[in-house]
């Protein structure tokens, strides 16, 4: 099956959920972007290529190195380190979804094949004829998009975590982390040559009732925190053990949780960031817990003691 707008390969049509060969599929495709990211920092940075933000490297140009490329082993390694990259992650244009050359106004200027459903902070979405969802992630004038957590020490508390601006990264890992947490399925499009917008695509959910009390509703996989460990200013912070590293996850309330074709609460957006290892190395407490806790995710903050006894 064929995306209608970009031609791409696509496993996902309004509410059918993919298979688990599809589903696989998925993961294995934002896991080989995440190591291509990886390889064309590693790559940028060893000729002295700056990448925070990496919008530059986001956006980059296949052809940017070329000539230089041919005379240098290293510019020869950025320049095949980038190919691979933009195979993952192609270069679109706003076009390709029906809008007009030069559009300001996403949702004012949708073609007749998408149909605005919503806006926030991150991103626009719409509806397509088929039902899948698709949204748009805009990028700001400072090269950031999305958002993230920025962590920092408490006098009263190990670890306090304030929502703070993303990167292209942080959205790349999100969409992972989704499909991770038994999320809604969602393959990532590309991004646009001219506005650097990242473009998704997602299975149709229904949504939850605004409001909704979503404390009973949070994917199984996520571990409550104990307060004294942390201060999010987020709804509903957890603990995730994703590839192995401890991640907070946050947000989950009731515009990013829907109900998926086969009755499942499923997450279709989150807030997301790796735990630093430096602020959790200056906290044994914290250190023990977190150790505990990835083998047994029920383990109180002190072994062999209720933590309702604390």
């Amino acid at each position: 099956m064929q995306d209608p707008f970009t031609g791409q390969p696509t496993c996902i049509q309004g509410g059918r959920l993919p298979d688990d060969a599809n589903r696989s599929a998925l993961l294995d495709d934002h896991r080989r972007r995440l190591e291509a990211l990886d390889r064309f920092v590693a790559a940028a940075a060893r000729v002295g290529i700056g990448t925070d933000p990496d919008d530059d490297l986001v956006h980059w140009e296949t052809d940017e190195v070329s000539l230089l490329a041919a005379a240098d082993p290293l510019w020869h390694e950025l320049d095949e380190a980038a190919r691979a990259f933009r195979a993952t992650l192609p270069l679109l244009a706003l076009e390709d979804f029906g809008f007009p050359p030069d559009v300001e106004d996403l949702l004012g200027e949708a073609g007749p094949h998408l149909r605005p459903i919503s806006s926030g902070v991150e991103a626009t979405a719409f509806e397509a004829a088929d039902h899948s969802i698709y949204k748009f992630f805009m990028p700001r004038e400072n090269g950031r998009i999305g958002g993230s957590f920025a962590f920092h020490r408490g006098e009263d508390i190990a670890l306090h975590a304030v929502a703070s601006d993303g990167s292209y990264r942080a959205m790349l890992e999100k969409f992972d982390l989704i499909l991770h947490l038994g999320g809604m399925p969602t393959e990532v499009l590309g991004v646009t040559r001219r506005e650097g917008i990242l473009i998704t695509k997602q299975t149709l959910g229904t949504c939850l009732p605004d409001g909704a009390d979503t404390s009973g509703l949070q994917p199984a996989a996520l571990i409550p925190i104990p307060a004294r460990f942390l201060r999010a200013h987020r709804d509903h912070p957890r603990l995730f053990f994703h590839r192995n590293a401890p991640w907070l996850v946050a947000d989950l309330h009731a515009r990013n949780l829907v109900r998926a074709a086969d009755g499942q609460m499923r997450a279709i957006d989150l807030l997301a960031a790796p735990f630093p290892p430096e602020l959790i190395a200056a906290e044994p407490l914290l250190v023990d817990w977190v150790q505990r806790v990835q083998r047994d995710p029920g383990a109180g903050i002190l072994p062999g003691v209720d933590d309702d006894e604390l």
